[in-house]
């Protein structure tokens, strides 16, 4: 049995299928015959001319949308996919070792790592790491076909068992491919409640666990596995007893969300009347299909980085636009949230330059980035605003510290605003423009804010972590990242209380906003408006419809008075229990 973290509630007993990633060590793979040899190697001169293209198209793309400097990190990539050493590393190891070039390519970015970990400065050793990453990484997805056959990453047909993606980490490319992909589960070495892993598998309904370092290295494909996304338990190779143990636990949970999919037309209301909107957290289309499905009243959260990330190059405004219209049309008129641009972090684009930084979190990210690149930011807003045309749309400003930030962004809306009129393009004259909370200098600044801005969003999950000054993807630290702590409920509190005194629509799109406890507490607290991955809209408005504000009010109001995490996580256990068991199995143990 493995113990990680569990990340997305359920169970599924599947088969492992594997992703692997010339970034992270693997078992060589043999060529099955000596004839394979001559195919392997056209295919790897293949994929380093498409690699070129790829880069000598995003190098002219770089440079007129955001500057010649920012392009210059893709003029050493293509440097390093056309260098004639690599070509030749590569082709020699598949034909003395008869492997594949992708392991082959992994073999030969051990040798440029070894290589670059004797420099002495670090800070070197680091920026050639990214860089090395990058090129080994795009000559790898060209190689595997994953950005130009739709069927190259097809899943494989177990006779119809569940399949359980395992891999060392979830790449934000992955994240969006697999989103469409028939999954049962998702088990990562690294990352945590926040990962990429962990956002795809709760946007989808699935039972998901993290940080289980080398389990990998531990199965095979077509084996049989067990996740326990509730407890944070994997358990490979079951035995017959153990597997259908589990299998009546998977038909179990089954059964409770296709009975509360039933809910989807019925109004989010607790069980003295009171109304609450149970919005969606999305990536794409797709999940805006799918919030549709489950019930959601509309959108609190598009995550724009996505299509960022996932981009061959740089989005420009066309694209842009395209892709947010068609989200906001395919809601079918409910308002949809849209985030500007949020990377950095675990999150980088390599065009917007390469900066090595000790703490990336607290760093050079999300809006800061509008400082040093306003064309950017303007493209995406511009876009935005033009998608507003077609629906009711909002736009919402990330990572928020200072009002002058807030002053700058307000002007640069009203700055696209005039440009557009003046053009003579059609865009909304209603978007309303928002801040995320989610930096604790925000929220004890909240007053200040409220007065220059039409609606707050909370993001959890980064307020949690920069108010337990606690990494949430490091497993050292990571238990300090409890949305039950009395301090991150406190701070809830004097937000809800401030935007209550001015009159401010506030919403809560993190992770807890979805965790039937935390929910207990939030709506006690207040809140009314909570966004969530569209999976488990229907749960939150199964438990609403069975507490009464009273009941939530005064649930709070002990919750207040409890001194620890601990403390707070029984009492709400308890009470969830006693107003409705069956939900109990969509909350994470922490």
């Amino acid at each position: 049995m493995l113990k990680g973290v569990a990340v997305s509630p359920g169970v599924v007993v599947g088969r492992v299928h594997k992703i692997e990633s010339v970034l992270h060590a693997t078992e060589p793979v043999p060529l099955a015959a000596p004839e394979l040899v001559a195919p392997e190697l056209e295919r790897f001169d293949e994929a380093l001319v498409r690699a070129g293209l790829e880069l000598e198209s995003m190098i002219q793309k770089v440079e007129s949308q955001i500057g010649k400097e920012e392009a210059a990190i893709f003029r050493s990539h293509l440097g390093m996919v056309r260098d004639p050493s690599l070509r030749q590393k590569v082709h020699n190891l598949v034909q003395t070792q008869r492997i594949t070039a992708m392991t082959a390519l992994q073999a030969v970015m051990m040798q440029y790592i070894s290589r670059f970990e004797h420099f002495e400065q670090q800070d070197y050793f680091r920026e050639r790491m990214a860089d090395l990453r990058d090129v080994f990484g795009r000559i790898a997805a060209d190689l595997q076909g994953l950005e130009h056959s739709k069927d190259a990453d097809a899943l494989p047909d177990y006779g119809g068992d569940p399949i359980v993606v395992v891999a060392y980490e979830i790449l934000p490319s992955q994240s969006m491919s697999l989103g469409e992909k028939p999954l049962g589960g998702i088990v990562t070495e690294i990352g945590g409640g926040t990962s990429h892993a962990s956002i795809l598998s709760r946007s989808r309904g699935i039972p998901a666990v993290t940080g289980l370092a080398n389990v990998s290295s531990e199965v095979a494909n077509g084996d049989l596995i067990i996740v326990d996304g509730n407890e944070g338990i994997v358990l490979p190779h079951p035995d017959p007893e153990t597997a259908a143990a589990y299998r009546k636990k998977q038909r179990e949970f089954f059964d409770i969300k296709q009975m509360l999919v039933e809910n989807r037309d019925l109004p989010a209301v607790s069980s003295d009347g009171t109304p609450v909107e149970l919005l969606a957290n999305i990536n794409s289309v797709a999940d805006a299909e799918t919030s549709l499905h489950t019930g959601a009243t509309g959108v609190g959260l598009l995550r724009t980085e996505y299509l960022f990330l996932t981009h061959p190059d740089v989005p420009d405004e066309e694209e842009q636009y395209c892709y947010y219209r068609e989200i906001v049309l395919a809601m079918k008129g409910r308002p949809v949230t849209i985030r500007t641009l949020d990377v950095g972090g675990d999150k980088s684009v390599p065009y917007l330059g390469r900066r090595v930084e000790a703490n990336p979190f607290m760093g050079w990210r999300s809006i800061r980035l509008a400082f040093e690149h306003p064309r950017l930011y303007e493209t995406q807003i511009r876009a935005i605003l033009r998608a507003g045309a077609h629906g009711r749309v909002a736009m919402l400003f990330p990572m928020v510290t200072t009002l002058d930030e807030l002053r700058f962004l307000n002007r640069m809306v009203e700055n696209c605003r005039q440009a557009l009129a003046r053009e003579g393009a059609e865009f909304g004259k209603e978007v309303r423009t928002g801040v995320m909370i989610e930096v604790p200098a925000a929220a004890i600044c909240i007053d200040s804010i409220l007065r220059e801005t039409q609606f707050i969003s909370i993001g959890s999950n980064d307020l949690i972590q920069y108010l337990m000054a606690a990494d949430r993807d490091n497993s050292k630290v990571s238990h300090l990242c409890e949305p039950l702590s009395p301090a991150v409920i406190r701070v809830l509190m004097m937000i809800f209380d401030a935007c209550k005194r001015s009159g401010m629509p506030v919403t809560l799109c993190g992770e807890m906003a979805a965790q039937p406890r935390s929910f207990l507490v939030l709506f006690g607290l207040g809140l009314r408006k909570f966004s969530m991955s569209p999976a488990f809209v229907p749960a939150i408005k199964n438990l609403l419809g069975c507490v009464s504000t009273a009941e939530a009010e005064r649930f709070a109001h002990h919750v207040l008075q409890l001194k620890t995490s601990d403390e707070i996580r029984h009492y709400l256990s308890d009470r969830l229990h006693e107003i409705s068991a069956d939900m109990e199995v969509f909350d994470t143990v922490s």
